[in-house]
């Protein structure tokens, strides 16, 4: 077990091994059986930490919603800059969430299906209200005149997600492109595909 593992409370080290299991098996094919099995432990111990594996999915979903929420709002405060400079700190804060935890991102991404009601519910309105806010940049940009006014603003934010939420499975942590430079490449080819010509 590494360092940075082993110093989480049992019950994050829980949570952090569940995603690896969830990403390499799928969440329905994964049981708490593989995850003791994983770890080390008893099934019955998994118990004492966790209620059962769904709520190991909901904490996984939600607190990755709420790092994205929370990069956002940070993005969305800065009141005296332009839209395609929010939009740019936007993708480049939303690259950041996602590269500090790869694992977990792709069970984000991938495995949230599993939720039940009203869980599930729940999720997708958020995750609605974050792609929202970031259509919403782009309709001021078009206003300001800073990006085209021909531009289908929700196939604009679906393009800018499709190419964002696919980082956990071509990204490679040990490549030589960190994720802060990456996060810049992105906003500069997604962004400046919106702008006007001069």
């Amino acid at each position: 077990m590494s360092e940075a593992i082993s110093n989480l409370s049992r019950k994050e080290q829980v949570i952090r091994k569940a995603a690896e299991l969830f990403k390499e098996k799928g969440y329905a094919a994964a049981s708490m059986r593989d995850l003791a099995h994983l770890l080390g432990i008893e099934a019955a111990s998994l118990y004492s930490h966790i209620k059962s594996k769904e709520e190991i999915l909901r904490s996984l979903c939600f607190d990755m919603a709420a790092e994205f929420q929370k990069s956002l709002a940070e993005v969305e405060s800065k009141k005296d800059i332009s839209a395609s400079e929010k939009l740019r700190n936007g993708i480049i804060g939303h690259i950041q969430v996602m590269a500090k935890d790869l694992t977990a991102s792709a069970v984000f991404m991938n495995e949230h299906r599993h939720l039940s009601q009203p869980y599930l519910r729940d999720f997708l309105l958020m995750r609605i209200n974050y792609i929202n806010r970031f259509k919403s940049i782009i309709e001021q940009g078009v206003q300001t005149k800073e990006f085209k006014d021909s531009i289908d603003k929700k196939l604009a934010v679906m393009t800018l997600f499709s190419s964002l939420n696919w980082m956990p499975m071509w990204y490679d942590p040990d490549s030589a492109i960190d994720p802060s430079q990456l996060g810049f490449q992105l906003a500069d080819m997604l962004v400046n595909g919106l702008k006007k010509n001069d």
